[in-house]
Formats: C-alpha cells, structure tokens, sequence
C-alpha cells in the first residue's frame, strides 16, 4: 500500500508540475537506459528530467488504469482520459500511448476546463476576429480551418461556437474525437469507431436533431468530406477543420477528396489557416498565454480565384503569413529572432 502511495505521489507530482510551467503537453520518452520527460510549453519542447525504468513502469501502469487502459496491454496504441483538480481549476488529461523497443512511450495532452479565452482574445489582430465573426454569422456554408498540430485551431472552434451560442438561439451539435472541453448548451458527441459512431454515421444522426450549426472536428477522408459538403447544401452551417499546408491549398486537398468545384464553389464561405506566434511580453494583457494565433483567410473574390487555380501572390487584399509575420515585427509584437525563425521554416 505504501508503494502503491508513492507511485501515486510521484505521478502527480509530474502532472502538478507541468501544469504549474502552463505546458499542454507531457512526453515520457523512454530510451537505453532511462526515460526522458518532456514538457511542452507555449510549443516548445523542453526537457525537464530523466526516471529509471524502475520508477517508470508503476507510473505507466497507474496512468493506465486510472484512465482506462488496459494495463495488460504493451503491444497496441491506447488511448485513455481522466481528470485532474489542482487548486480550484479542473483539468481534463488525454493520454496515449505507443509500442516502442521494450517500453510504451506516454503522451499526455493536459486540456484547462474552465480556460475557454473570448474569441477577440485569440488573435493577435483583432480586424481578424472580426472577420471571422462575419463568417460565422452565415446561416449556411462550411467554414474550415487548417494549421499543424498545436497552432491553436480547436480552440478557435469553441471559442466560435461559444461566441455563437451565447444567446442559446442555436442548435449546436459537435463530432469530435474526442472531446476536448466541455461547452455549455452545446450537444457534444464522441466519434467511437469501435463502437461504430464514425464521423459519418455520427454526421447522419446529428442532422436529424436539427441543427443549426454542426461542428465536425476533423475532415479526414473522402466520406467525411462528402457529408460535411451535404449537411451545408441542406442549409446548416458547418464547422470544421482539415490537414493542408495552408489556405490556399486546402482547395487543392478538397479536390483531391472527389469535391467538384461546383460544390466547393457554392457551400464554401471560407478557409482560415492558423499559425501561433510568441508574443513579446510587454503585449501579453489580453492574450491567452504567451502566444497569440494569426490567420491565412480565404472568402469572397479570393477564394473564388483559389478554386480556379489563380494567383493573386500580388493582391493587396490577402495577407499571407509571411506578410503577417513582418507586420508583427514592425509593431513590435514579436522579437527578432522569431521573425527569422518562422521565415526561415517558410518553403
């Protein structure tokens, strides 16, 4: 029982930890002769410390099962959940795990419950939140919104839908998989393929509630993308996000999903592709953290020229990341050196 205490202790020391550094990630890394813990703040890796193998195992295995897994199981991917209290903030921890040479890895994204920041607390210029709310305001279309992993475009979704759903005027239903916060008046279904509740079936049930707004959490393959497109072209709104290297290539990657340019060209009312930027302290107030998101956004005549394939590299009214990127500079919102960072991954 003693033991069992410790490898609690010493669990929660770890989590208590990161979440005291605000980091939305923890990686245990395992490796020769040791594991190496990771934290991932305001998206950079950082390492932080090493345990044995000794210490590590009974802290996999209690991770494990108290979120779920099998703790039998160290040959397959698991995927786990489970809450935590630290203070009076509740926390929602999602865990993952995968096979390596004779260990598991453990991945835990660490999702603040109550921190849900206002939609014009999230970008770093705020005629881009504007923008985004004459979107939204569309009785029915898609809306889709691309980035990498981390640039912040979940949590522009439910910022949006809680905006949206302020004054409780909207049928709002959500796919996801899985839910990362809880959003109050809003019915959240989790996608569960095991159970047969695929995006697509998950899609056919939630339009016989009668949505007005649909959230799909991720487009990934040819039927969700099909179905997305139809639940717009039945009058809804529609939400989602999808894997593309920017805006303008998301026309591209919908294309190659069989959307003809017809559909694309009617239910489509925008493409926003995120990126976040480390901001210089002195404009952190307002801020969610110590990053703030700006926005590739394609709508109107712009999007109309995607779809056709032209360029409009030279149009004054779309502002590519890069042109964002240097404005920040100039205004003195980011450093130096991040401009040069983030100009030089440019490809």
């Amino acid at each position: 029982m003693f033991y069992l205490k410790q490898t609690k202790t010493f669990s929660y020391s770890i989590l208590y930890q990161a979440i005291a550094q605000s980091a939305s990630d923890i990686h245990f890394c395992p490796y020769e002769d040791s594991v190496q813990v990771y934290f991932r703040i305001h998206g950079k890796r950082l390492f932080q410390f090493s345990i044995s193998f000794d210490d590590y195992q009974p802290l996999l295995s209690r991770l494990k099962f108290t979120s779920g897994m099998d703790i039998g199981e160290n040959r397959k991917p698991q995927d786990g959940n489970l809450s935590l209290q630290k203070d009076r903030s509740m926390y929602d921890l999602r865990l993952s795990t995968l096979p390596v040479h004779q260990s598991e890895s453990l991945a835990i994204r660490i999702l603040p419950r109550d921190l849900m920041p206002p939609l014009n607390q999230l970008f770093l210029f705020p005629r881009q939140a504007e923008k985004l709310k004459r979107l939204i305001c569309k009785k029915s279309g898609l809306i889709l919104f691309t980035g990498p992993t981390g640039s912040g475009k979940t949590t522009t979704l439910y910022s949006l839908i809680q905006w949206l759903t302020t004054g409780k005027e909207y049928q709002t239903i959500t796919l996801e998989d899985p839910i990362e916060k809880k959003v109050t008046d809003v019915l959240q279904v989790q996608v569960n393929e095991k159970a047969g509740v695929t995006y697509d079936t998950g899609l056919k049930a939630a339009l016989r509630h009668d949505p007005d707004i649909l959230m799909v959490g991720e487009i990934r393959d040819r039927n969700t993308a099909k179905f997305a497109f139809h639940a717009a072209y039945t009058g809804h709104l529609v939400l989602s996000t999808i894997h593309s290297k920017n805006a303008y290539s998301t026309i591209f990657r919908l294309k190659e999903m069989g959307i003809s340019e017809t559909d694309i060209r009617q239910m489509l009312i925008g493409v926003a592709s995120q990126e976040l930027l480390p901001i210089v302290p002195p404009f952190l107030s307002g801020q969610s953290g110590r990053r703030a998101a700006i926005l590739e956004i394609l709508d109107g005549y712009l999007l109309e020229q995607a779809v056709y394939a032209q360029s409009f590299s030279k149009s004054a009214t779309f502002e590519s990341f890069q042109d964002l990127r240097r404005k920040a500079y100039a205004l003195g919102f980011i450093e130096k050196q991040t401009y040069l960072a983030f100009n030089s991954q440019t490809f």
